[in-house]
C-alpha cells in the first residue's frame, strides 16, 4: 500500500486497538532484528555453555517452492533489465534503520505494513515490510502450512518494488531512501524499503481545492504516465491503480506503491486475445508482428487515469473558456481515442492557455469601473466567503491580472473591492483578495487597492 496513504486505515480493515499495539510491536521487533542480526552475537543460553545451532526448516510444500521459484525468476529477470543505466541507489542502510526511533504503524495492506520513524539524523522516512499477518501472507498458510515461507514469498513482492525504485526516477514516483535486506540462508527474507513521507491523497479534500491546484494534480499524473510508458524498463503498467496508491509530498502527486507494477506488456495471438476490459467498458485493441497487445500498458494506465481522477477533477469550476478543451481531453480520454503523448500535448496546451491569460480574449474590460489607490493594502481580516477559495476566512482567488480580478468581483454581488497579493501559485499567477467593503487601509508602497466607483461614493477615501 502507498506509503502515506496508508495514514487512514484501508478500506475494509477494522482493526482494535489491541491490533494496531500488536503490529506497532511488530515493527519494533524488525528495528531489534536488524540491530542484532549479522552481528555475530552469541545468543541467550546458560553462561558458559554454547547456543545450540537451529533445526533445519521443514522442506517446504512441492506448489509454494514453485511459485517462489517463479518470483525469484521474475525478480532476478527485472534486477538484470534495471542493471543497465544510472540507478537512484538510496544510502540509508541497516545501521541508520536500527538508530531509528518513534516507530508507529501508519497502515497495512494485502502484502505489507507500513510504519513512519524518526531517524538519528533528522527527518522522517516510511518503513514498509512484509505484513505478516495479512492477506497474502493469511491466504498462503492456509494453502501451504508453511508460515517462514509464505512470508518469502511476499517478501520478493517488496524486493521487486524497491528494485523498480532503484531505477526509475521521475517526480511522479516517491523516492527510495534506502533499504535493510537480509537474507541469511533461513526460508524467511527480511527486507524493509525506507520511503519518502508523504501524506494520504484524500479526493474528497482535493474536490474543495482551487480547480487550478486540482489541474496540476492531473497534470502531474499525466507527466508520470508519459514517463512510465517511455520508461527506462519499457511500458510500464499499474496494475493496481487507484487513489489509496499516490501521497502528497510537498503538494506533488506521487505513486508510493510499484510492487503490483508490471514491464511485461499481454502476449498475444491474433487481435481477439487483446481486449482491454473495464468495469463498464471494453476496447479492441491490435496484436503485433511480435505477439503483444499495442500499447495495452499505456492504454489501461489512461483509462484508470481518466475513471479515478480526471472525471472528478477536471471540470469542476474550470474558467469557462478552457471547459472545451478539459471537454475534449475528457472525452478522448474516456474513448482512448488519445495516447498518453496526445494526452500531454493536450495538458499542455491548456497550461499555457492559463498562464498567459490567452483564454481571457474577447472578453469587455471592466477594470475601468474601479478606482486604483496605489500605495495602500487593505487590513487582513475574515470576510465574505467563495468557493474554492485559497484562505478560509474570505475569498483569495488566482488571477491573471486586475482586469481577470475585477472581472470575478462584478460577478460577485458582495464584492466592492480587492486588491492584488504578493502571493503566487505553482503556475506563477497572483492571488486576488476580495472584499465585501472597503476596510482601513495600511500604507503599502508596493500594493494597490481597486474599488468599485459606485462603492467609493458612499465611502470616505
Amino acid at each position: 500500500m502507498a506509503a502515506a496513504a496508508a495514514g487512514r486505515a484501508w478500506r475494509g480493515a477494522r482493526l482494535s486497538a489491541a491490533a494496531l499495539l500488536a503490529l506497532t510491536l511488530l515493527a519494533l521487533t524488525l528495528l531489534a532484528l536488524t540491530a542484532g542480526r549479522g552481528g555475530g552475537g552469541s545468543g541467550v543460553g546458560h553462561p558458559g555453555s554454547p547456543t545450540p545451532p537451529p533445526p533445519p526448516p521443514p522442506p517446504l510444500p512441492p506448489g509454494l517452492r514453485e511459485e517462489l521459484r517463479q518470483r525469484r525468476r521474475d525478480l532476478r529477470r527485472l534486477e538484470a533489465a534495471a542493471g543497465g543505466g544510472q540507478t537512484a541507489t538510496g544510502g540509508l542502510g541497516c545501521g541508520d534503520l536500527s538508530l531509528a526511533t518513534g516507530v508507529s504503524v501508519l497502515g497495512w495492506g494485502f502484502t505489507k505494513v507500513v510504519a513512519r520513524a524518526a531517524l538519528a539524523g533528522g527527518g522522517a522516512v516510511a518503513l514498509k515490510s512484509v505484513h505478516g499477518a495479512g492477506r497474502e501472507v493469511r491466504q498462503c498458510v492456509q494453502r501451504y502450512g508453511a508460515p517462514a515461507g509464505c512470508r518469502r514469498l511476499a517478501a520478493y513482492k517488496l524486493l521487486k518494488e524497491v528494485t523498480l525504485l532503484r531505477r526509475l526516477r521521475h517526480p511522479g514516483i516517491v523516492q527510495l531512501h534506502g533499504q535493510c535486506y537480509d537474507n541469511s540462508g533461513d526460508p524467511e527474507i527480511r527486507v524493509t524499503a525506507m520511503l519518502e513521507l508523504g501524506s494520504p491523497l484524500e479526493m474528497i479534500q482535493l474536490l474543495q481545492t482551487p480547480w487550478e491546484e486540482r489541474f496540476k494534480i492531473c497534470l502531474s499524473l499525466v507527466e508520470l504516465l508519459f514517463y512510465l510508458a517511455h520508461s527506462p524498463l519499457g511500458s510500464i503498467v499499474l496494475l493496481d491503480f487507484q487513489p489509496r496508491q499516490f501521497v502528497m509530498v510537498d503538494g506533488n502527486l506521487k505513486v508510493t506503491d510499484m510492487d503490483d507494477a508490471s514491464t511485461e506488456e499481454l502476449s498475444c495471438k491474433e487481435d481477439n486475445d487483446c481486449t482491454l476490459d473495464f468495469p463498464t467498458k471494453s476496447f479492441p485493441l491490435n496484436c503485433s508482428a511480435v505477439g503483444k497487445c499495442e500499447g495495452i500498458n499505456e492504454k489501461k494506465n489512461l483509462f484508470n487515469a481518466y475513471r479515478y481522477f480526471f472525471t472528478y477533477l477536471l471540470p469542476h469550476s474550470a474558467p469557462s473558456a478552457l471547459r472545451p478543451f478539459l471537454s475534449d481531453i475528457l472525452n478522448a480520454t474516456g474513448d482512448l481515442r488519445y495516447g498518453i503523448n496526445e494526452t500531454l500535448k493536450a495538458f499542455e496546451k491548456v497550461l499555457h492557455l492559463y498562464k498567459s491569460g490567452l483564454y481571457l480574449q474577447k472578453r469587455p474590460l471592466l477594470l475601468k469601473d474601479y478606482i486604483s489607490l496605489k500605495g495602500f493594502r487593505m487590513v487582513e481580516g475574515e470576510d465574505y466567503k467563495c468557493w474554492p477559495s485559497y484562505s478560509h476566512l474570505g475569498c483569495l482567488l488566482s488571477v491573471h491580472s486586475a482586469e481577470e480580478a475585477a472581472a470575478i468581483c462584478n460577478s460577485q454581488s458582495q464584492c466592492q473591492s480587492f486588491i492584488i497579493t504578493q502571493q503566487r501559485t505553482w503556475t506563477g499567477r497572483p492571488l486576488a483578495s476580495f472584499q465585501s467593503s472597503l476596510t482601513d487601509l495600511i500604507p503599502d508602497a508596493n500594493a494597490v487597492v481597486y474599488v468599485k466607483r459606485s462603492a467609493s461614493s458612499g465611502e470616505r477615501l
